[in-house]
Formats: C-alpha cells, structure tokens, sequence
C-alpha cells in the first residue's frame, strides 16, 4: 500500500532550524506565567501583579517593590517623590568578593533607584501622609547612610505638616559595608519617632517579608500602630542564631507575624488586598476625623 513506501525527498516538508532570536522570544514568552512557590498554582503575570502579588489559592505575600506598593496604597496620581537623588558613597571603602561601589553601581543599574527606600508626599483616601517603602530588591532592602536620612526625612516631612507618617518595611537590617555610620542611623531615626511622639503626629510601621535586625531594632518598631502581612518574618536575630544560643528548638511559627501578634509586638496582621482600606480607617481614628462615607 502506498502509505508503506518511502516517500520521495522532495515531499517532505523543508523545515528551518529556528534562529536564536526565536528561541530568546520563546523564553521571554514564559516570563507571562508565574508559579506559586506555595502551592504551585499556575497565573498570568499580569493578572498576578494585578492582584498585588497575592496568591488566590493559598493567600502567599510575595515580595513587592517600593513603588509598587505605594501605588498601592495612595490615591493614583498623589505621590510626588523626595530626595530620589541621595546616593550612598564608600566612605569605609569596603571590598570583600568586590567592592562596594561596584555594588553599589550594579545594584541601581538592576533596580532602577538609587538605594533602599523610595519616599515621598502623597494622599491616602484624599488624607496627607509621608510615605517611605522599602526595595528588598536593593541589597536586601538593607539601611545604610542614606536609607537612614531618607527615613528621617520622611519622618520629619510628616513632623512639618502634621501628616501621618507611613513606613512600610522589608529589609535584612543595617548595611555591614558602611559599618557604624550605618548603625548611626537607628539612633537618628529613633529620635524623630520620639519627635513625632511627642507632637502626637500619628506614625504607623507596616512590616512585610522580611523585616528584621537593626530597622526592626529602630524605627520599624516604634509606630504608634504596627500593622504585618500575613506569615512576614519579623524579628530580631535569626531563628537558628536564637536555637544555637539557648539551645533549645524553637517552634515552626516562631517569629512569624501571627506569633508577634499573639505576643504583642504586633498590632494586627492584615492582608494585603485589605491594607489600604484598613489603613486609611485606622489613620482616621487617629486622627479624629469621620469615617468615609461610602
């Protein structure tokens, strides 16, 4: 039969190898998907980032940038940035793989910005209010001279208009390559808490995935109202530094944002989808203003 013979060479379909350009868009096209580390469920990128990085499935928090997650808690088109134009120098001219301000160079080409924290002027439910966010993206969202300086002037922009102030936190902690002038900055900031304190100018801390060491030695737990997403790592020392200490295993929810609720430290763990509508409330009582009518 005729489908058992061979057919000819010239029958057979000519089929070109593809060129490496397509093979890049091949790849490109994959970054459309995002997989959940938790469980694995499957999205569209944009319908991902679009539900500000929340899986639906099994409420995971991934990591946001700074500026993403202002957007998502201001009015659209109120804020106005500040002080984007600090940079951090090398005074200690720090080398260990490589040097710090060869670091320093690479880390703004990937991120776009110049360091840590993205802070500025913006509107919450047409309420003023100071805002700094931090860029995990940035070495680990770490504070050095200028990340310190951008919060205090973020805090003392709020001081001057008496506005709340706002900090949302994700960072390792101090920056070790500027040494002590980067622990300097927990003390600076320290004291414009106790400046907003004192003028009963409402600051509130909200702490994402991971906030822990210096910052959350300073400023990160000074806010009249602190607020963590759901399953944030949040402490001071490591888990396994604590364990080797005391020699004692610890429990799996350890340091975890509910344990820090159930231990006070944190005032309430709220999901990101409701962070802004629970905040714009909760900045209204403290500043004794009505409710929003609906």
């Amino acid at each position: 039969m005729n489908w058992f013979r061979k057919p000819k060479a010239s029958s057979y379909l000519t089929i070109t190898p593809r060129k490496i350009e397509d093979r890049r868009e091949v790849t490109e096209s994959t970054d459309e998907w995002y997989k959940c580390p938790g469980c694995n469920t499957v999205y569209l990128r944009r319908d991902y980032v679009a539900a500000l990085s929340v899986c639906r499935n099994c409420g995971r928090h991934e990591r946001m940038a700074a500026r993403d997650r202002i957007d998502s808690l201001l009015d659209p088109g109120t804020f106005v940035e500040h002080d984007a134009g600090l940079v951090s120098s090398d005074p200690l001219r720090f080398e260990d793989k490589r040097k710090y301000s060869e670091y320093l160079s690479s880390t703004r080409a990937k991120t776009g910005i110049n360091d840590a924290v993205v802070a500025g002027m913006g509107a919450l439910d047409a309420m003023p209010v100071s805002i700094a966010a931090f860029e995990f993206a940035f070495m680990g969202g770490s504070m050095g001279s200028v990340v310190g300086e951008k919060i205090t002037r973020s805090l003392e922009r709020a001081l001057e208009a008496r506005c709340p102030a706002i900090t949302v936190v994700s960072t390792g902690g101090a920056r070790m390559q500027e040494g002590i002038l980067s622990l300097m900055q927990m003390a600076k900031t320290s004291l414009l808490c106790h400046q907003l304190h004192e003028e009963r100018v409402p600051y509130v801390v909200i702490l994402a995935d991971p906030s822990t060491a210096g910052v959350m030695a300073s400023f990160a737990s000074l806010g009249d109202l602190i607020i963590a997403e759901p399953n944030a790592y949040i402490g001071f020392a490591g888990k396994r530094v604590i364990e080797q200490t005391i020699k004692q295993v610890l429990p799996p929810s350890f340091q975890t944002a509910e344990f820090q609720r159930d231990q006070g430290f944190v005032d309430m763990v709220v999901p990101r989808p409701e962070m802004r509508a629970r905040l714009a409330s909760v900045l209204r009582m403290l500043q004794g203003l009505p409710a929003a009518t609906a």
